[in-house]
């Protein structure tokens, strides 16, 4: 009997074999293909005809291992028909190294499901209106948006909800934004639910990886928390996705497959036919605009934790105060940080730039620290004594031989987040202070590190963005932004949102155990408005006015924006193809498309790149065509094409 196999690859199809087996769509094959063997899957529907005869090669075996659901099948063709790519590529997001797990150790799991206890957490009159909302449909697709200002207790409402979906039998998945934010959210849910979850991301071992990917596909694991890779997890009995900070930028993919995790949970709840729950303090635009339209119900939190008050604001104006030479902190700053510290409060520096200098340049030659394979500047780490690239991870020592005489004279322009804190250990000697950044908070000793904040052993924090990502820190009631300027520049057309998450996350971080808070801003730009639109305690007049700008300018959501990156090694080749394929194009889809131009970062590891932009009415339309047009071009050795579906980054 023949069975089509899809395979973990480049094909867009299901390859034929024949086999005596008895199997059925979605069961695990071992099958030959060239001189190896490789894990496959049977599939809902075979390859197209083909005109050529092929000799049909056996199944070797059958796995033993749960099949993969026929709503999990369907969910990944859309997938791959969404975000152009081969459907073997959007399978290969579900197994584990191409491989599918047939044996773990019974004992693996014992971890995983000792039964939930009691529930000693009280919710407040409005936590369980809120709950109550949510499960309204509990029983089939709908998406709900959980939104609260930061720390009115939102995650207590999802854990409660999700609660009575793990007691009916079904498993539930909570998506994070970011690796960092998993320790001490694994520690809230053990005090909640009093079994530990199972956590994924790509820092975990391949044994745990396995023991995980086992256990979802035969249900003794019952609740995943996980970055983006989670979502494709092979659930055999999935009840409920939670996706919280549903608005963060990281939750799209850029490297390898593109695609937005969130936007791809509801599309996998949808399939499953499972509620799904985005929660939020400001929420996407996109979403936002949904929940206009009706097509999300929502709840909304307005209340803090004890009815802790939110943060007052301060703006300290630099061109009114001169600033010491090598010095970012006014003397304002200074005084009233010291009033903090005075009254036991934890203090925040903020400035969203890793590093010590983000600009090295010579005195003598006025030549900049540049990567050799990125068209950016070398960042210097005083920490880790190199600049680095943060794009290609290039390294390389300070000295350097000047083209005019001797050495290079370096001078560093700007601060990081190293630079503001050698200052502040200048001005608080006594006191004990702590880097918050990727480069420092996602080692084995952060979750140490994590304990000293929380248990006010570490006085002054200087942190980036990462900061204000769903932390508790209950003694911080301090934040100084020590430029607000720096951030709210750039080419992004997501910028104005970006900001707006950013900076209510950010303050949501302080006064959060009811003592009084502020958020000072240091700031040479005097559009005040700017400032108090970012902080206005209402985030929902701020999106309106979003919502109309987009409208207007015809920008997502309103229409879909398709990327064509081309990348080679060859400038001059690069775009006189960039040239040809956009005309191609143009004539396939018969519509106009926006460039060629070059990115941003025009040359990242140490390929050029150029820059094609498509918009259209938000149908599947657009990415069927642009699927069946692009296998019929042919490029140049060594120019190769990224597609990325509803773009977020445009650098």
């Amino acid at each position: 009997m023949k069975f089509p196999i899809l395979l973990p690859n480049i094909f867009n199809y299901p390859f034929t074999y024949e086999s005596e087996l008895h199997l059925k769509v979605g069961d695990y094959v071992v099958v030959p293909f060239g001189k190896s063997k490789i894990t496959g899957v049977v599939w809902d529907e075979f390859e197209k005809k083909n005109d050529k005869n092929f000799r049909i090669k056996t199944v070797l075996k059958k796995l033993n291992v749960t099949p993969l659901k026929k709503t999990t099948i369907k969910f990944l063709n859309w997938f791959a028909e969404y975000n152009i790519i081969p459907k073997g590529m959007a399978l290969k997001l579900i197994l584990l190294s191409s491989n599918a797990i047939e044996n773990v150790q019974k004992d693996a799991f014992k971890i995983f499901n000792t039964g939930i206890k009691a529930n000693t957490i009280k919710l407040s009159e409005e936590q369980n209106k809120s709950l109550k909302k949510m499960n309204i449909f509990n029983e089939k697709f709908r998406v709900h948006v959980l939104q609260g200002t930061t720390g009115s207790g939102k995650t207590m409402v999802y854990f409660s909800a999700l609660k009575e979906i793990i007691n009916k039998g079904f498993q539930g998945l909570i998506l994070l934004p970011e690796i960092g934010l998993t320790s001490q959210f694994e520690k809230k849910f053990l005090e909640f639910f009093g079994i530990v979850p199972a956590v994924w991301h790509s820092g975990i071992s391949k044994k745990k990886k396995e023991i995980i990917w086992k256990g979802v596909t035969n249900g003794e694991i019952k609740v995943v928390i996980g970055a983006r890779s989670s979502l494709f997890l092979p659930f055999s009995k999935l009840g409920l996705i939670i996706v919280d900070e549903e608005h963060d930028q990281s939750y799209k993919q850029d490297e390898g497959v593109s695609y937005n995790a969130r936007d791809m949970a509801i599309s996998r709840a949808s399939f499953e036919n499972i509620p799904i729950n985005l929660i939020t303090a400001v929420p996407s635009i996109e979403t936002f605009d949904n929940v206009q339209k009706g097509k999300y119900s929502i709840s909304r939190l307005e209340h803090r934790y004890k009815n802790a008050s939110l943060p007052n604001y301060e703006i300290i104006n630099l061109n009114e105060t001169k600033l010491e030479k090598q010095s970012w902190l006014s003397k304002q700053i200074i005084e009233r940080v010291k009033f903090h510290l005075d009254k036991d409060d934890q203090v925040l520096f903020f400035l969203n730039r890793r590093g010590f200098s983000p600009h090295v340049l010579c005195n003598k030659c006025f030549n900049s620290y540049s990567c050799p394979n990125c068209s950016i500047n070398l960042v210097y780490h005083k920490n880790k004594g190199n600049l680095l690239c943060h794009y290609c991870g290039f390294k390389t020592l300070l000295k350097r031989k000047c083209v005019k005489k001797g050495d290079c004279e370096i001078i560093f322009s700007g601060p990081g987040v190293e630079r503001i804190s050698e200052e502040v250990k200048k001005k608080f000697p006594s006191k004990k202070i702590e880097i918050f950044s990727s480069d420092t908070m996602n080692k084995k000793d952060s979750k140490i590190k994590l304990e000293k904040i929380i248990n006010n052993q570490t006085q002054i924090l200087v942190g980036t963005q990462l900061i204000s990502k769903g932390f508790h820190f209950p003694n911080l009631n301090c934040i100084v932004v020590v430029d607000i300027d720096l951030s709210s520049q750039g080419h992004d057309l997501r910028s104005a949102e970006k900001n707006l998450q950013l900076y209510h996350q950010l303050s949501g971080r302080a006064g959060r155990t009811g003592k009084p808070a502020t958020v000072y801003f240091q700031t040479y730009n005097n559009n005040y408005k700017m400032i108090s639109d970012l902080t206005n305690s209402n985030p929902d007049i701020f999106l309106n006015r979003e919502l109309d700008i987009r409208k207007r300018n015809k920008l997502p959501p309103f229409q879909r924006f398709i990327s064509l990156i081309l990348t080679g090694d060859n400038e001059l080749r690069l775009e006189k193809e960039a040239y040809k394929f956009k005309i191609f194009i143009e004539m396939k889809l018969k519509r106009k498309i926006l460039g060629p131009v070059n990115a941003p970062i025009f040359r990242l590891k140490k390929r050029y790149r150029i820059r094609l932009l498509i918009r259209g009415a938000k149908t599947l339309k657009l990415q069927n065509s642009l699927a069946t047009a692009i296998p019929n071009y042919k490029f140049q050795p060594g120019i190769k094409l990224s597609v990325d579906v509803d773009p977020i980054n445009f650098n």
